[in-house]
């Protein structure tokens, strides 16, 4: 099996922490132990001895995330390294060679590169800005035909903060329906509104359907690697199998600190945490928008602590953001990397006075690269 290179990745892992300044990443700036760990669960933590933890997840473990999804028993639930492997476990267990695969674009690219990898026909139906990032019905519905296995969608999407419309979701749980396929429902921006309720989730909609979340962007715990999948009993015990191959079980300490993160009043301290980031930063950036003289114009995020601005300059993204890495020492993310050239994602969830000396940086950047 030979892989494409997941551009976005690369760049990220190779830079994301030589830079002075790291607008790359799409969650919040992160949280220390110290801000949800008490004293009594810290003693019990440092008395854990570090063996194998349970490969799907403690019982205790994935009764809190069934919490989360009416419905759901923990039979449901694998718990997972991050949701990206749940992402990989899914299309792994799922997909063979000459499936045909329904890819929301623009989107987080490591489904589509995996799903090529393993042998797939992708076909990608856009997320249209003229429509505020929502998909053309329309295109959507000539695009899933009978052979259609997958279709994926990441919602809040990265990299645009847009969020579904229950028209649409209802519409590609209807299609879905009508061929027999699954859906792929990436939610794990979810929790990260800028305003409003969270994001309506696809669980509860469709029967063949898995759910992915974690800990890493609305939660602002990236480095715990803690995800999961919530799917049918059969499907989620078929997909135990293939994670036996991967990374076999959670670190007895990322089980753990999940379980603290997840009683009902720190999860909604954390999130609240978030929301205030998001509310804090979203005008900062927005103002730095305005003071560019028109260079860019943008859909306003509706969650998740990115903006993908169309930016009017004659240079290639990736380039430009090679410049900026080389001569400013600072990183973003180029639309190159979700197959959109012309986009640049920023990322606005880091401490306010980083942020606003990274878009200091870029904003000299573009003065020059305009003169």
């Amino acid at each position: 099996m030979k892989i494409e290179t997941f551009e976005m990745e690369r760049m990220q892992s190779t830079w994301e922490n030589v830079v002075e300044f790291n607008l790359s990443e799409s969650g919040v700036h992160p949280l220390s132990l110290r801000e949800f760990v008490g004293r009594e669960d810290l003693d019990r933590i440092l008395k854990l001895g570090l063996g194998y933890s349970q490969t799907n997840g403690t019982p205790e473990l994935r009764e809190a995330i069934a919490s989360l999804y009416p419905g759901a028993s923990i039979e449901q639930i694998l718990f997972t390294a991050g949701s990206s492997e749940a992402n990989f476990l899914l299309i792994w267990s799922r997909i063979e060679p000459g499936d045909e695969v329904v890819f929301m674009l623009p989107n987080y690219m490591q489904m589509w590169g995996l799903a090529r990898a393993f042998g797939a026909k992708v076909k990608t139906f856009p997320l249209r800005e003229s429509l505020g990032w929502e998909p053309d019905l329309d295109e959507l519905r000539k695009l899933v035909t009978k052979k259609t296995k997958l279709i994926i969608v990441t919602n809040p999407n990265n990299p645009t903060g847009a969020i579904l419309s229950r028209e649409a979701m209802d519409a590609i749980v209807d299609l879905a329906g009508r061929v027999g396929a699954w859906i792929l429902a990436d939610e794990v921006y979810r929790g990260a509104e800028v305003a409003g309720p969270a994001a309506e989730s696809f669980w509860g909609k469709y029967d063949r359907l898995f759910v992915v979340n974690g800990l890493s962007k609305a939660y602002g715990l990236p480095g715990l690697r803690v995800g999961w999948m919530v799917g049918p009993v059969d499907a989620i015990a078929k997909t135990w199998a293939y994670h036996d191959y991967t990374t076999i079980s959670p670190t007895v300490l990322s089980d753990n600190l999940a379980r603290l993160v997840l009683r009902p009043e720190t999860r909604q301290r954390i999130l609240a945490r978030t929301r205030g980031i998001l509310q804090a930063n979203l005008p900062l950036i927005e103002a730095w928008f305005k003071s560019q003289d028109g260079l860019f114009e943008y859909v306003p995020p509706k969650a998740g602590a990115i903006v993908f601005a169309r930016y009017n300059l004659k240079i290639n993204s990736t380039e430009l953001v090679q410049k900026l890495i080389r001569e400013k020492s600072v990183l973003i993310v180029p639309g190159d990397h979700f197959l959109m050239d012309g986009y640049l994602r920023f990322g606005y969830g880091d401490e306010a006075g980083i942020l606003l000396k990274g878009l200091d940086r870029i904003g000299a950047a573009l003065r020059e690269l305009r003169r």
